[in-house]
């Protein structure tokens, strides 16, 4: 997204990137090249015109993982449909958050369920029945830590040397950090959350925890422990502990578990 710098491009690329941040990142990078090469030099002029039967062909050869071609035409047709109801996506996400909501939650459930809600039948039939396309607006009403998008948040919301800062009407101290699997590892080798069960509730947990550091701005510490478990440095449930951890002395690993052994014989 940042060779982009027209905002309106910059959200619509950081959308379809969040949401295809799943799996190995060379398919990552692979599938948003691909879906960049078709939008052009301006993604949100290509979504503002989009036409499902004029201009969805060329999308259905694309896919990632199980995202098929046919998922990518409705996620932006629903894009079209949420700029020409609210002008841009921050204001389709404002118009259903509540300020006062000590985080995000609600505000995503509200985005995510008027997304469901938009008409997507010109791309999959009458038939449509459970859309894949309703797996880029995961709800934390159904428990998911919506990791996806609340990545793109962070980018919209934040402004460093990371996050672009393109949203203003959202205070960072409400972002929910994006739960991936260094994250929880990290996190609960931290003693960050009490859940064993990665979901909403443990991303709340541990974005609550770091609120105690910056109440202002708590997902900031996002980057370091993703990257502390993506460079395999935390010891989390591993043989060797924390000896290499750059945190040691202040996490506790769990020991790694140990199949129990079968008892001897009975000699008789």
């Amino acid at each position: 997204m940042r060779p982009f710098t027209n905002p309106a491009d910059a959200q619509i690329v950081a959308f379809c990137a969040a949401g295809l941040a799943f799996g190995r990142v060379a398919s990552i990078v692979a599938a948003i090249d691909a879906l960049l090469d078709v939008m052009g030099p301006s993604p949100s002029a290509f979504v503002r015109r989009f036409e499902p039967e004029r201009d969805g062909p060329g999308l259905e050869h694309l896919g990632h993982r199980w995202m098929s071609g046919k998922d990518l035409v409705a996620l932006v047709w629903i894009l079209r449909q949420m700029l020409d109801a609210a002008g841009s996506l921050e204001q389709f996400f404002v118009d259903g958050d509540t300020p006062s909501s000590p985080d995000i939650g609600s505000g995503l459930d509200s985005f995510c369920e008027r997304a469901r809600e938009l008409d997507v039948r010109r791309v999959y039939g009458r038939a449509a029945g459970r859309p894949g396309v309703h797996g880029f607006f995961a709800r934390p009403s159904d428990g998911s830590a919506c990791k996806r998008l609340n990545l793109f948040l962070r980018w919209m919301v934040r402004h460093d040397a990371i996050d672009l800062g393109i949203w203003r009407r959202i205070s960072p101290s409400r972002l929910i950090i994006p739960l991936d699997v260094h994250v929880v590892r990290v996190g609960q080798c931290l003693r960050l959350t009490n859940y064993r069960s990665p979901g909403w509730r443990m991303a709340a947990d541990i974005t609550t925890s770091l609120r105690t550091l910056d109440p202002d701005d708590p997902v900031r510490y996002d980057f370091a422990l993703c990257h502390l478990g993506m460079l395999n440095l935390c010891g989390f449930n591993q043989p060797a502990g924390d000896s290499h951890c750059p945190l040691r002395g202040a996490c506790r690993p769990r020991a790694r578990r140990r199949r129990a052994s079968r008892p001897p014989s009975d000699p008789r």
